[in-house]
């Protein structure tokens, strides 16, 4: 087990206005931790964050020891062994930076190793694009890591402020997630907190355990035989689903230290939606932009989105869509299981034994980067409301957003 050990933050935190991409702000944040060991190969659209940390480590304002290595696999193998040791250990990546980590993903996870990794979400190749979807993270679903996902600059900056003592405390990896380009290099308007605040609330890291403790016999990461492997596996599927108390917890406290509390799913007009869309990432703004334009029109519209994917927030999509008479699910990764994406799939699945169940859609959009905009939603809900009305859905696994052959 790992303590983190919490100060006290002050009754009223301080808060400094400011213009940042996302990528600045998941730096900035870093800075304001200062955590031990930092493994980093720059891949697009996340190279931004340990360029800009690279300047703190610099300017000798954080303590932390910056490995540039030859590869992603190595930046991770360097957390790895950072984390094993007793240290915070953090990295960024993106896309097939991300996928050349894939390995050491499990590893980490199956170590039981609190790493923090700040994901720009980015295409996989092939074809070649650098662009904006989930297939790269998705991709990941099931290595065992927690993944938080971003809709602004603002949400990937508290975000990974709290995926320390959410990683900590669940001794499970953490990746926190925000759209390539999209946020990683739009610029807005933040709010960031004061860095001795951030350091409260953080706290200091002192694991029980670590391969550098003396006079302690430990081995991390054996060989998984037979009649064990089973057994480490499912430890690691119960954490996972005791994190999601772990989450909540710290999203509570999050909300008391700086005055936004943030939980697994955020509702968007909800409490008498007829109609609905799931969606994660920024994705979710445009969205709630057109639910309200559909309100104005009378149409009772709402929108779900997923914050925490893993693990799945089974019993807040059951609550907050139960009583929906039709919902699209969306995903901005491609699935490839010849019936819909991961994030349909899933809402479908936890949606299954609740007494009133909606029927359900899954649109795929937004690949490689494909606008999203309010007219993609108002022709969502239009064929919402069309499955609401007849109770016929149709084709359920969809495609929007396609040039179609004239």
């Amino acid at each position: 087990m790992a303590e983190t050990r919490k100060k006290k933050a002050p009754k009223a935190a301080e808060k400094i206005r400011e213009r940042m991409s996302g990528n600045e702000a998941v730096a900035y944040a870093m800075k304001q931790i200062d955590p031990d060991v930092m493994g980093t190969y720059p891949i697009t659209p996340s190279t931004e964050i340990p360029q800009y940390f690279s300047s703190y480590v610099a300017n000798g304002e954080v303590n932390t020891e910056f490995v540039p290595v030859e590869s992603e696999h190595s930046a991770m193998s360097t957390c790895i062994g950072a984390s094993a040791a007793g240290a915070r250990a953090i990295t960024a990546t993106s896309s097939a930076g991300f996928a050349y980590m894939w390995e050491l993903l499990y590893v980490a996870a199956s170590d039981r190793l609190p790493i923090v990794m700040a994901v720009v979400n980015r295409a996989l190749t092939g074809p070649i694009n650098i662009n904006c979807d989930h297939s790269d993270s998705m991709g990941a679903r099931d290595a065992g890591w927690i993944q938080i996902y971003s809709e602004d600059n603002q949400e990937a900056y508290d975000n990974y402020i709290q995926a320390f003592p959410i990683a900590e405390r669940c001794r499970i990896p953490v990746m926190i997630c925000q759209d390539g380009f999209i946020t990683s290099h739009n610029v807005q308007n933040i709010t960031l907190y004061g860095d001795d605040d951030v350091k409260g609330f953080v706290g200091e890291y002192h694991p029980e355990h670590y391969l550098l403790k003396k006079d302690e016999t430990l081995a991390v990461g054996p060989y998984g035989v037979s009649n064990y492997y089973m057994e480490i596996k499912k430890a690691q599927a119960e954490a996972m689903k005791q994190a999601h108390e772990t989450i909540l917890k710290v999203g509570s406290e999050f909300g008391e230290s700086f005055g936004h509390k943030y939980e697994m799913i955020e509702k968007y007009m909800m409490d008498d939606a007829e109609l609905a869309v799931v969606v994660i990432g920024s994705s979710a703004g445009t969205g709630k932009a057109a639910v309200s334009m559909l309100r104005e029109q009378g149409i009772k519209a709402g929108l779900v989105k997923i914050r925490v994917f893993r693990p799945f927030p089974k019993e807040e999509l059951e609550e907050a869509l139960s009583g929906v008479k039709a919902v699209a699910a969306m995903d901005k990764s491609e699935g490839m299981s010849g019936c819909g994406g991961p994030v349909f799939a899933e809402t479908r699945s936890a949606l299954y034994d609740a007494a009133e169940r909606p029927l359900m859609i899954d649109y795929v959009y937004g690949l490689g980067g494909r606008d999203v905009t309010i007219e993609t939603f108002e022709t969502i809900f239009a064929e919402l409301g069309k499955i609401a009305e007849t109770g016929d859905t149709g084709e359920t696994y969809r495609h929007i957003g396609v040039r179609e052959e004239e």
